[in-house]
């Protein structure tokens, strides 16, 4: 059985999720204050599948300051039998956890999802940070992403950017790829921005100028077995099926953005 936490003690609910009241928000609405002064902003809506993550994180929230009670729920299914119970949200933690911002799946669920509440700021946690993976989520409709490397007192910060209209990004993802804003030697812009991750973009640089795998591996401090796997990746996601495609098609890329 489930229960409905309030940070006194536990009650046994009918309902699948539970919810932490913010009590020191709430107590001043009981002496008479209003929601301005308070700055109590209704129900942050937690959906994470595992239980005891969903939990600590609301917890956490709370702890750190949120001023918002916390529903937790283990799935948009779970939230839609019982919102009527619970106050209107002000925003949404989507975990997704390991899952990739480039599944099909996850792409279609979470873009409806999106659509649905689009009137609420939705925030992603993820277990990764890269930027292609931040900038998809936003393209699907999220209103901030944060890292699971970040700590409590981030998240709450993130939520209030939120709800206060705003964007949050980690910078983290942003200083990963800071080179990708400089100019390439001759003053050419770099054409191959967000597609591959920094050490695979090192490789396809020798790859341009035909190195083999010894090389490759000697000069940037990898086994040779690595330097195999990171070119796999690469063919993957240039949809080429042989080294000499993958020449070809990088130096087209380089060739257009080069004239952009």
């Amino acid at each position: 059985m489930s229960s409905t936490i309030n940070g006194y003690g536990r009650t046994p609910a009918v309902a699948e999720a539970f919810r932490i009241p913010n009590e020191i928000s709430k107590s001043a609405d009981r002496a008479g204050k209003g929601d301005m002064e308070t700055g109590y902003r209704g129900c942050l809506l937690i959906i994470d599948q595992r239980a005891l993550d969903r939990e600590c994180l609301a917890r956490g929230l709370i702890g750190r300051g949120l001023k918002m009670d916390v529903c937790a729920v283990g799935s948009v299914e779970e939230w839609r039998r019982e919102q009527d119970i619970h106050p209107p949200l002000e925003a949404i933690l989507f975990n997704i956890g390991s899952r990739r911002a480039d599944d099909a799946t996850l792409a279609s669920d979470f873009s409806r999802f999106a659509a649905e509440f689009k009137s609420i700021p939705i925030i992603v946690l993820s277990d990764a940070d890269d930027l292609t993976q931040v900038v998809k989520m936003l393209e699907y409709g999220a209103r901030g992403f944060i890292p699971s490397s970040v700590g409590i007192a981030v998240c709450v910060e993130a939520i209030g950017l939120a709800v206060a209209g705003g964007i949050f990004v980690p910078a983290s993802s942003v200083l990963s790829v800071r080179h990708l804003v400089n100019e390439a030697p001759g003053g050419a812009p770099r054409a191959l921005s967000g597609m591959f991750t920094l050490r695979q973009e090192e490789v396809v640089e020798a790859l341009r100028k035909g190195k083999a795998n010894k090389i490759i591996a000697y000069e940037l401090n990898l086994r040779e077995s690595t330097v195999k796997v990171h070119i796999r990746n690469i063919m993957k996601k240039l949809k080429a099926t042989n080294r000499t495609e993958v020449a070809y098609k990088l130096n087209n890329l380089f060739a257009s953005g080069m004239t952009n």
